[in-house]
């Protein structure tokens, strides 16, 4: 069944099973949006979920139910050595704002575009009003992964507004090599090979595999890199190259458009 998981700035559903531990929800959660298990609460009318416990044992939650989701403020003021590192790639950075700051985890392979888009699902901040800058150097390229300028472990980004009249030529279209992977529920976890222009955003993607029967008529998350993937958002705004694998769950996340 599907939950939706509420913030102070969005709210996404997740496919969730109905014995699920609740450890199991936080971990789909936790990476997702890069934020350690240990500083997440969910909490449903008032009544906090237990680590231990299932979904079984709160028979209030059915299909369709929304859980809060809260971040403890203590996460935010940790000094990087005290957070949790979810993978090996994973780096701790510092995201500062004018009045506030937050250390988040990041892959030097992610891109641009994905940091800010984790920046909104965090705070709110709209994507196309983010202007990046790193040691000095604005990261203009939302194409570009991290590590091409130079962001490592601690390094500081700075996000500050900038004006929406500023419009960008595209690059060049070419054609990608993906794998389409599913879930273990969903075509017994099947590898399926697809070639698409780079220019191909998630809603024609998705289509494709609908007309072409490879996919069952349903509702679908993609997932790549562990960043949910943007309906309306092209392959190559997402940074997804040649070879990669792009998974696949039952679901659909929605935003309250702040």
């Amino acid at each position: 069944m599907q939950v939706i998981i509420v913030t102070y700035a969005n709210h996404f559903s997740i496919d969730v099973q109905p014995l699920e531990p609740i450890l199991e929800i936080k971990q789909k959660i936790s990476n997702t949006l890069g934020i350690p298990v240990a500083s997440l609460t969910l909490d449903v009318l008032g009544l906090e979920l237990i680590d231990g416990l299932d979904l079984g044992d709160y028979p209030i939650i059915v299909e369709g139910s929304k859980i809060d989701l809260f971040v403890d403020s203590t996460y935010y003021d940790m000094p990087p050595m005290e957070l949790e590192h979810g993978h090996d790639q994973k780096i701790l950075v510092t995201i500062k704002f004018s009045s506030r700051q937050m250390i988040i985890d990041v892959d030097v392979t992610e891109t641009v575009g994905s940091l800010k888009e984790k920046i909104h699902i965090l705070d709110g901040t709209p994507t196309k009003r983010m202007s990046l800058f790193t040691s000095g150097v604005e990261m203009e390229d939302e194409f570009r992964y991290l590590g091409e300028y130079g962001v490592q472990e601690f390094s500081e980004i700075s996000v500050f507004l900038k004006s929406m009249n500023k419009v960008k030529a595209e690059p060049p279209t070419r054609m990608l090599s993906v794998v389409i992977q599913t879930s273990t529920s969903l075509l017994n976890a099947a590898r399926i090979p697809l070639e698409m222009k780079d220019s191909c955003s998630m809603n024609e993607v998705r289509l494709l595999l609908l007309n072409r029967k490879i996919l069952p008529m349903d509702d679908y998350i993609f997932i790549h890199k562990q960043r949910i993937m943007r309906d309306n958002c092209s392959l190559r705004w997402h940074g997804v190259e040649n070879g990669d694998y792009l998974y696949v769950f039952r679901g659909t996340v929605s935003k309250d458009g702040r």
